[in-house]
Protein backbone atom coordinates (compact mmCIF):
# COMPACT_ATOMS: atom_id res chain seq x y z
CA UNK A 1 0.00 0.00 0.00
CA UNK A 2 1.23 3.30 -1.12
CA UNK A 3 1.51 6.50 1.71
CA UNK A 4 -1.14 8.39 -0.19
CA UNK A 5 -3.30 5.24 -0.20
CA UNK A 6 -2.71 4.24 3.64
CA UNK A 7 -3.90 8.28 4.28
CA UNK A 8 -6.75 7.48 2.33
CA UNK A 9 -8.28 4.38 3.91
CA UNK A 10 -8.12 6.04 7.55
CA UNK A 11 -9.51 9.03 6.44
CA UNK A 12 -13.39 9.13 6.67
CA UNK A 13 -15.06 9.28 3.36
CA UNK A 14 -16.13 12.71 1.83
CA UNK A 15 -19.45 13.37 1.06
CA UNK A 16 -18.75 13.84 -1.98
CA UNK A 17 -17.65 10.35 -2.62
CA UNK A 18 -21.57 9.42 -1.81
CA UNK A 19 -24.20 9.09 -4.09
CA UNK A 20 -26.53 12.02 -3.78
CA UNK A 21 -29.49 10.34 -2.94
CA UNK A 22 -30.68 12.30 0.50
CA UNK A 23 -30.73 15.65 1.56
CA UNK A 24 -28.93 15.31 4.62
CA UNK A 25 -29.36 17.45 7.82
CA UNK A 26 -25.91 18.77 9.17
CA UNK A 27 -25.94 16.53 12.04
CA UNK A 28 -23.62 14.11 12.84
CA UNK A 29 -24.37 11.47 15.80
CA UNK A 30 -21.57 9.15 17.34
CA UNK A 31 -24.01 7.68 19.92
CA UNK A 32 -27.13 6.58 21.63
CA UNK A 33 -28.98 6.14 24.88
CA UNK A 34 -32.69 5.15 25.09
CA UNK A 35 -34.63 8.33 23.58
CA UNK A 36 -30.93 10.59 23.20
CA UNK A 37 -28.84 10.79 20.18
CA UNK A 38 -25.28 12.20 21.06
CA UNK A 39 -23.41 14.31 18.11
CA UNK A 40 -19.54 14.00 17.22
CA UNK A 41 -19.25 17.40 19.33
CA UNK A 42 -21.38 16.10 22.32
CA UNK A 43 -24.79 17.74 21.62
CA UNK A 44 -28.17 16.01 22.98
CA UNK A 45 -31.07 15.47 21.21
CA UNK A 46 -34.16 13.96 22.25
CA UNK A 47 -35.21 11.40 19.14
CA UNK A 48 -38.69 11.56 18.13
CA UNK A 49 -37.85 9.64 15.11
CA UNK A 50 -36.63 6.73 16.44
CA UNK A 51 -34.71 5.73 12.81
CA UNK A 52 -37.91 6.32 11.50
CA UNK A 53 -39.88 4.08 13.48
CA UNK A 54 -37.00 1.77 14.12
CA UNK A 55 -35.03 2.00 17.39
CA UNK A 56 -38.52 1.21 18.62
CA UNK A 57 -37.03 0.17 22.43
CA UNK A 58 -34.53 2.97 22.34
CA UNK A 59 -30.68 3.41 21.65
CA UNK A 60 -28.22 1.05 22.63
CA UNK A 61 -31.12 -1.02 24.68
CA UNK A 62 -29.14 -3.18 26.96
CA UNK A 63 -30.95 -6.46 26.01
CA UNK A 64 -31.10 -6.34 22.52
CA UNK A 65 -27.02 -5.42 22.59
CA UNK A 66 -26.59 -8.69 24.92
CA UNK A 67 -28.20 -10.67 22.73
CA UNK A 68 -26.66 -9.34 19.41
CA UNK A 69 -23.08 -9.77 21.55
CA UNK A 70 -23.59 -13.44 23.10
CA UNK A 71 -24.69 -14.14 18.81
CA UNK A 72 -21.47 -12.84 17.81
CA UNK A 73 -19.06 -15.27 19.60
CA UNK A 74 -20.97 -18.04 18.27
CA UNK A 75 -21.87 -17.99 14.33
CA UNK A 76 -22.77 -14.78 12.61
CA UNK A 77 -23.79 -16.75 8.84
CA UNK A 78 -24.48 -19.87 7.56
CA UNK A 79 -26.79 -20.37 4.71
CA UNK A 80 -30.28 -20.85 4.37
CA UNK A 81 -29.99 -24.69 2.71
CA UNK A 82 -29.28 -25.18 6.13
CA UNK A 83 -31.76 -25.29 9.20
CA UNK A 84 -31.28 -22.04 11.34
CA UNK A 85 -32.84 -21.85 14.40
CA UNK A 86 -33.33 -18.73 15.40
CA UNK A 87 -35.70 -18.72 12.45
CA UNK A 88 -37.52 -21.45 13.83
CA UNK A 89 -38.08 -19.85 16.88
CA UNK A 90 -39.09 -16.42 15.65
CA UNK A 91 -41.45 -17.18 13.30
CA UNK A 92 -42.88 -19.28 16.23
CA UNK A 93 -43.30 -16.09 18.06
CA UNK A 94 -44.29 -14.18 15.50
CA UNK A 95 -47.48 -16.67 14.30
CA UNK A 96 -48.64 -17.70 17.64
CA UNK A 97 -49.06 -13.59 17.86
CA UNK A 98 -50.67 -13.13 14.66
CA UNK A 99 -53.16 -14.40 11.91
CA UNK A 100 -49.87 -15.71 10.45
CA UNK A 101 -48.86 -19.77 9.76
CA UNK A 102 -46.07 -19.05 7.59
CA UNK A 103 -43.05 -16.35 8.24
CA UNK A 104 -40.22 -15.19 5.55
CA UNK A 105 -37.04 -13.49 6.73
CA UNK A 106 -35.30 -10.26 4.85
CA UNK A 107 -33.16 -7.79 5.56
CA UNK A 108 -35.69 -5.26 5.08
CA UNK A 109 -39.14 -3.84 4.72
CA UNK A 110 -39.09 -3.71 0.80
CA UNK A 111 -38.14 -7.26 0.64
CA UNK A 112 -40.65 -8.15 2.73
CA UNK A 113 -42.50 -6.28 0.40
CA UNK A 114 -41.18 -7.87 -2.47
CA UNK A 115 -42.08 -11.21 -0.93
CA UNK A 116 -45.58 -9.88 0.19
CA UNK A 117 -46.18 -9.58 -4.02
CA UNK A 118 -44.85 -12.80 -5.26
CA UNK A 119 -46.47 -14.52 -2.44
CA UNK A 120 -49.96 -13.17 -4.05
CA UNK A 121 -49.28 -13.70 -7.65
CA UNK A 122 -47.82 -17.17 -6.79
CA UNK A 123 -50.67 -17.76 -5.13
CA UNK A 124 -53.21 -17.50 -7.66
CA UNK A 125 -51.04 -19.10 -10.43
CA UNK A 126 -50.47 -22.64 -8.40
CA UNK A 127 -54.64 -21.80 -7.99
CA UNK A 128 -54.90 -21.93 -11.64
CA UNK A 129 -55.38 -18.49 -12.50
CA UNK A 130 -52.24 -16.94 -13.73
CA UNK A 131 -54.14 -14.21 -15.33
CA UNK A 132 -54.55 -12.34 -11.47
CA UNK A 133 -51.53 -9.79 -11.51
CA UNK A 134 -52.84 -6.78 -10.71
CA UNK A 135 -51.40 -5.43 -7.06
CA UNK A 136 -54.38 -2.18 -6.13
CA UNK A 137 -52.44 -0.07 -4.41
CA UNK A 138 -53.16 4.04 -3.18
CA UNK A 139 -52.31 7.39 -3.29
CA UNK A 140 -49.62 8.42 -0.90
CA UNK A 141 -48.93 5.07 -0.06
CA UNK A 142 -45.17 3.97 0.51
CA UNK A 143 -43.90 0.84 0.72
CA UNK A 144 -40.17 0.32 -0.07
CA UNK A 145 -37.44 1.65 -3.21
CA UNK A 146 -36.92 -1.81 -5.59
CA UNK A 147 -38.75 -1.05 -8.80
CA UNK A 148 -41.63 -3.24 -7.97
CA UNK A 149 -42.26 -1.23 -4.24
CA UNK A 150 -42.52 2.06 -5.80
CA UNK A 151 -44.38 0.47 -8.70
CA UNK A 152 -46.65 -0.56 -5.84
CA UNK A 153 -46.51 2.99 -3.99
CA UNK A 154 -48.83 5.66 -4.84
CA UNK A 155 -46.11 8.10 -4.92
CA UNK A 156 -44.85 8.85 -9.15
CA UNK A 157 -42.01 11.53 -8.18
CA UNK A 158 -40.42 7.64 -6.71
CA UNK A 159 -40.87 6.32 -10.45
CA UNK A 160 -39.36 9.24 -12.40
CA UNK A 161 -36.19 8.48 -14.38
CA UNK A 162 -36.54 4.58 -14.15
CA UNK A 163 -38.23 3.93 -17.13
CA UNK A 164 -42.52 3.17 -17.55
CA UNK A 165 -44.54 2.06 -14.98
CA UNK A 166 -44.67 -1.69 -14.36
CA UNK A 167 -47.70 -3.33 -15.74
CA UNK A 168 -50.02 -5.10 -12.39
CA UNK A 169 -50.21 -2.19 -10.45
CA UNK A 170 -52.87 0.13 -10.22
CA UNK A 171 -53.23 3.35 -7.60
CA UNK A 172 -56.21 4.12 -6.22
CA UNK A 173 -57.65 7.39 -3.95
CA UNK A 174 -57.17 6.45 -0.22
CA UNK A 175 -60.01 5.27 1.55
CA UNK A 176 -62.55 5.39 -1.17
CA UNK A 177 -64.46 2.22 -0.75
CA UNK A 178 -66.45 2.86 -4.13
CA UNK A 179 -62.98 3.10 -6.43
CA UNK A 180 -61.88 -0.17 -4.71
CA UNK A 181 -65.09 -1.79 -5.38
CA UNK A 182 -65.03 -0.85 -8.93
CA UNK A 183 -61.13 -1.90 -9.59
CA UNK A 184 -61.28 -5.07 -8.30
CA UNK A 185 -62.11 -7.27 -11.30
CA UNK A 186 -60.43 -10.67 -12.80
CA UNK A 187 -57.27 -9.99 -12.86
CA UNK A 188 -56.61 -8.92 -9.49
CA UNK A 189 -54.46 -10.77 -7.19
CA UNK A 190 -54.45 -8.62 -4.02
CA UNK A 191 -54.77 -5.18 -2.14
CA UNK A 192 -52.17 -3.30 -0.28
CA UNK A 193 -52.61 -0.82 1.94
CA UNK A 194 -50.59 0.28 5.56
CA UNK A 195 -53.34 0.49 8.35
CA UNK A 196 -51.83 3.45 9.30
CA UNK A 197 -49.62 5.60 6.28
CA UNK A 198 -46.57 6.69 7.71
CA UNK A 199 -44.88 8.86 4.88
CA UNK A 200 -48.67 9.33 3.18
CA UNK A 201 -49.10 11.90 5.90
CA UNK A 202 -50.09 9.39 9.39
CA UNK A 203 -53.70 9.21 7.65
CA UNK A 204 -55.17 5.80 9.15
CA UNK A 205 -57.86 4.24 6.86
CA UNK A 206 -61.20 3.81 8.95
CA UNK A 207 -62.37 0.85 10.50
CA UNK A 208 -65.20 0.54 8.19
CA UNK A 209 -63.60 0.72 4.64
CA UNK A 210 -61.14 -1.69 5.78
CA UNK A 211 -63.72 -4.14 6.99
CA UNK A 212 -65.54 -3.62 3.75
CA UNK A 213 -62.12 -4.23 2.02
CA UNK A 214 -61.67 -7.39 3.93
CA UNK A 215 -65.06 -9.07 2.48
CA UNK A 216 -64.38 -7.74 -1.17
CA UNK A 217 -61.86 -9.83 -1.31
CA UNK A 218 -63.52 -12.59 0.83
CA UNK A 219 -66.47 -12.44 -1.79
CA UNK A 220 -63.50 -11.78 -4.96
CA UNK A 221 -60.58 -14.45 -3.92
CA UNK A 222 -58.57 -11.31 -3.65
CA UNK A 223 -55.77 -11.33 -1.27
CA UNK A 224 -55.55 -8.79 1.15
CA UNK A 225 -51.56 -7.74 1.86
CA UNK A 226 -51.15 -5.00 5.18
CA UNK A 227 -47.82 -2.89 5.39
CA UNK A 228 -46.82 -2.82 8.60
CA UNK A 229 -43.32 -1.85 8.28
CA UNK A 230 -44.26 1.27 10.39
CA UNK A 231 -47.49 1.26 12.04
CA UNK A 232 -46.57 -2.71 13.32
CA UNK A 233 -45.00 -3.77 15.94
CA UNK A 234 -45.88 -1.72 18.96
CA UNK A 235 -46.60 1.55 17.59
CA UNK A 236 -50.39 2.16 17.25
CA UNK A 237 -50.69 0.53 21.20
CA UNK A 238 -51.46 -2.74 19.63
CA UNK A 239 -48.52 -5.62 18.48
CA UNK A 240 -50.32 -4.86 14.99
CA UNK A 241 -52.32 -2.28 14.23
CA UNK A 242 -54.92 -4.41 12.63
CA UNK A 243 -55.48 -6.10 15.75
CA UNK A 244 -58.13 -2.65 16.59
CA UNK A 245 -60.26 -4.69 14.42
CA UNK A 246 -60.45 -7.56 16.70
CA UNK A 247 -60.53 -10.13 13.85
CA UNK A 248 -62.50 -8.18 11.55
CA UNK A 249 -60.14 -7.43 8.94
CA UNK A 250 -57.04 -9.42 9.37
CA UNK A 251 -54.92 -9.86 6.53
CA UNK A 252 -53.92 -13.27 4.56
CA UNK A 253 -50.00 -11.30 3.92
CA UNK A 254 -48.08 -8.46 6.05
CA UNK A 255 -44.74 -7.20 5.61
CA UNK A 256 -43.09 -5.88 8.99
CA UNK A 257 -39.10 -4.80 9.71
CA UNK A 258 -38.16 -2.18 11.10
CA UNK A 259 -38.60 -2.49 15.06
CA UNK A 260 -38.76 -6.12 14.35
CA UNK A 261 -35.05 -6.07 14.67
CA UNK A 262 -34.91 -2.48 16.81
CA UNK A 263 -32.15 -1.23 14.72
CA UNK A 264 -30.49 -4.21 13.26
CA UNK A 265 -31.66 -5.25 9.90
CA UNK A 266 -34.88 -7.47 9.63
CA UNK A 267 -37.56 -7.97 7.63
CA UNK A 268 -40.65 -10.57 7.48
CA UNK A 269 -43.10 -11.64 5.39
CA UNK A 270 -46.35 -13.35 6.94
CA UNK A 271 -48.94 -15.01 5.66
CA UNK A 272 -51.17 -17.55 5.96
CA UNK A 273 -50.86 -21.32 4.86
CA UNK A 274 -53.58 -20.81 1.96
CA UNK A 275 -51.96 -17.26 0.58
CA UNK A 276 -48.42 -19.50 0.39
CA UNK A 277 -49.38 -22.18 -1.29
CA UNK A 278 -47.40 -21.25 -4.44
CA UNK A 279 -44.13 -20.57 -2.40
CA UNK A 280 -42.30 -23.91 -2.91
CA UNK A 281 -38.80 -25.00 -3.02
CA UNK A 282 -36.82 -22.19 -5.49
CA UNK A 283 -39.40 -19.69 -5.60
CA UNK A 284 -37.86 -17.22 -3.65
CA UNK A 285 -34.82 -16.73 -1.30
CA UNK A 286 -32.19 -14.56 0.46
CA UNK A 287 -28.57 -14.73 1.04
CA UNK A 288 -28.49 -12.75 4.36
CA UNK A 289 -32.17 -12.96 5.17
CA UNK A 290 -32.79 -14.72 8.59
CA UNK A 291 -28.92 -14.96 9.33
CA UNK A 292 -28.00 -16.06 13.25
CA UNK A 293 -27.31 -12.29 14.15
CA UNK A 294 -30.22 -11.22 13.17
CA UNK A 295 -32.56 -13.54 14.85
CA UNK A 296 -30.90 -13.11 17.74
CA UNK A 297 -31.69 -9.95 17.83
CA UNK A 298 -35.33 -10.11 16.48
CA UNK A 299 -36.06 -12.61 18.88
CA UNK A 300 -34.69 -9.81 22.03
CA UNK A 301 -37.15 -7.65 20.40
CA UNK A 302 -40.00 -9.29 20.06
CA UNK A 303 -39.71 -10.75 23.40
CA UNK A 304 -39.92 -6.85 24.62
CA UNK A 305 -42.39 -5.93 21.98
CA UNK A 306 -44.83 -8.61 23.22
CA UNK A 307 -45.09 -7.29 26.53
CA UNK A 308 -48.71 -6.36 27.25
CA UNK A 309 -47.16 -3.78 29.94
CA UNK A 310 -45.24 -1.88 27.16
CA UNK A 311 -48.34 -2.07 24.92
CA UNK A 312 -49.73 -0.11 27.79
CA UNK A 313 -47.51 2.02 28.34
CA UNK A 314 -47.78 3.21 24.38
CA UNK A 315 -51.09 4.20 24.89
CA UNK A 316 -50.95 6.03 27.69
CA UNK A 317 -47.75 8.24 26.07
CA UNK A 318 -50.20 8.04 23.27
CA UNK A 319 -52.99 9.65 24.89
CA UNK A 320 -51.08 12.25 26.50
CA UNK A 321 -49.33 13.39 23.14
CA UNK A 322 -52.75 13.79 21.41
CA UNK A 323 -54.17 15.72 24.54
CA UNK A 324 -51.19 17.90 24.20
CA UNK A 325 -51.15 18.13 20.29
CA UNK A 326 -54.62 18.89 20.41
CA UNK A 327 -54.02 22.22 22.34
CA UNK A 328 -51.37 23.31 20.16
CA UNK A 329 -53.42 23.16 17.22
CA UNK A 330 -56.03 25.29 19.25
CA UNK A 331 -52.95 27.57 20.30
CA UNK A 332 -51.35 28.04 16.96
CA UNK A 333 -54.15 27.77 14.20
CA UNK A 334 -51.27 29.78 11.92
CA UNK A 335 -49.31 26.70 12.51
CA UNK A 336 -50.79 23.15 12.76
CA UNK A 337 -53.36 22.49 10.75
CA UNK A 338 -54.39 18.63 11.47
CA UNK A 339 -53.51 15.93 14.35
CA UNK A 340 -53.32 12.42 12.56
CA UNK A 341 -51.86 9.06 13.10
CA UNK A 342 -52.85 6.41 15.72
CA UNK A 343 -50.85 5.74 18.93
CA UNK A 344 -47.08 7.15 18.67
CA UNK A 345 -47.37 7.19 15.13
CA UNK A 346 -48.13 10.58 15.05
CA UNK A 347 -48.36 12.96 12.50
CA UNK A 348 -48.71 16.81 12.23
CA UNK A 349 -50.16 19.18 9.11
CA UNK A 350 -48.29 21.84 9.03
CA UNK A 351 -49.14 25.40 7.32
CA UNK A 352 -45.69 26.32 7.27
CA UNK A 353 -43.20 24.22 5.17
CA UNK A 354 -42.55 21.00 7.10
CA UNK A 355 -38.69 20.85 6.20
CA UNK A 356 -38.54 24.55 7.88
CA UNK A 357 -40.28 22.96 10.65
CA UNK A 358 -38.32 20.28 11.27
CA UNK A 359 -35.25 23.06 11.47
CA UNK A 360 -37.06 24.73 14.29
CA UNK A 361 -37.40 21.58 15.81
CA UNK A 362 -34.00 20.57 15.66
CA UNK A 363 -32.55 24.15 16.62
CA UNK A 364 -34.78 23.12 20.02
CA UNK A 365 -32.53 19.69 19.96
CA UNK A 366 -35.70 17.84 18.88
CA UNK A 367 -35.56 15.50 15.86
CA UNK A 368 -38.72 14.65 13.76
CA UNK A 369 -39.41 12.84 10.80
CA UNK A 370 -41.53 15.08 7.83
CA UNK A 371 -43.78 13.72 5.74
CA UNK A 372 -46.51 13.85 2.95
CA UNK A 373 -49.51 16.35 2.67
CA UNK A 374 -46.92 18.95 4.26
CA UNK A 375 -46.81 17.24 7.54
CA UNK A 376 -44.04 16.09 10.14
CA UNK A 377 -44.26 12.79 12.26
CA UNK A 378 -43.19 11.82 15.39
CA UNK A 379 -42.44 8.21 15.94
CA UNK A 380 -40.13 7.93 19.07
CA UNK A 381 -38.97 4.90 20.82
CA UNK A 382 -42.08 3.21 22.61
CA UNK A 383 -40.42 2.90 25.77
CA UNK A 384 -40.27 7.00 25.79
CA UNK A 385 -40.97 7.96 29.40
CA UNK A 386 -43.80 10.34 30.06
CA UNK A 387 -40.82 13.15 31.22
CA UNK A 388 -39.53 13.11 28.24
CA UNK A 389 -42.68 12.86 26.15
CA UNK A 390 -43.49 16.35 28.34
CA UNK A 391 -40.23 17.24 26.80
CA UNK A 392 -41.07 16.77 23.74
CA UNK A 393 -44.32 18.69 23.56
CA UNK A 394 -41.99 21.55 25.02
CA UNK A 395 -39.83 21.84 22.14
CA UNK A 396 -42.46 21.18 19.62
CA UNK A 397 -44.03 24.51 21.24
CA UNK A 398 -41.05 26.53 21.19
CA UNK A 399 -40.49 25.16 17.64
CA UNK A 400 -44.12 26.46 17.00
CA UNK A 401 -43.77 29.76 18.34
CA UNK A 402 -40.93 30.22 15.75
CA UNK A 403 -42.61 29.30 12.79
CA UNK A 404 -45.97 31.28 14.00
CA UNK A 405 -43.37 34.90 14.78
CA UNK A 406 -41.33 33.86 11.36
CA UNK A 407 -44.43 33.43 9.12
CA UNK A 408 -45.72 36.80 11.03
CA UNK A 409 -42.54 38.25 10.01
CA UNK A 410 -42.74 37.47 6.71
CA UNK A 411 -46.07 38.40 5.79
Amino acid sequence: MTEKTAQQAAAPVPSDHIMGVYQRAPLAFERGEGARLYTTDGEAYLDCMAGIAVNALGHANPKLVQALKDQAEKLWHTSNIFTIPGQEKLATMLTEATFADVVFFGNSGAEAIECAIKTARKHHWANGNPERIDIIGFEGSFHGRTLAAVNASGNASYLEGFGPKMPGFIQLPFDDLEAIKAAVGDTTAAIILEPVQGEGGARAWTDATLRAIRQLCDETGTLLIYDEIQCGLGRTGRLFAYEWLDGAADPDIMAVAKALGGGFPVGACLATARAANGMTPGSHGSTYGGNPLAMAVGIAAVQELTKPELLAHVREVAGYFNQQFTGLKDRFPDVVVDIRGKGLLIGVQLATPNREFMQHARDEHLLIAGGGENCVRLLPPLNLTLDEAREAIEKFERACETARDRAKAAA
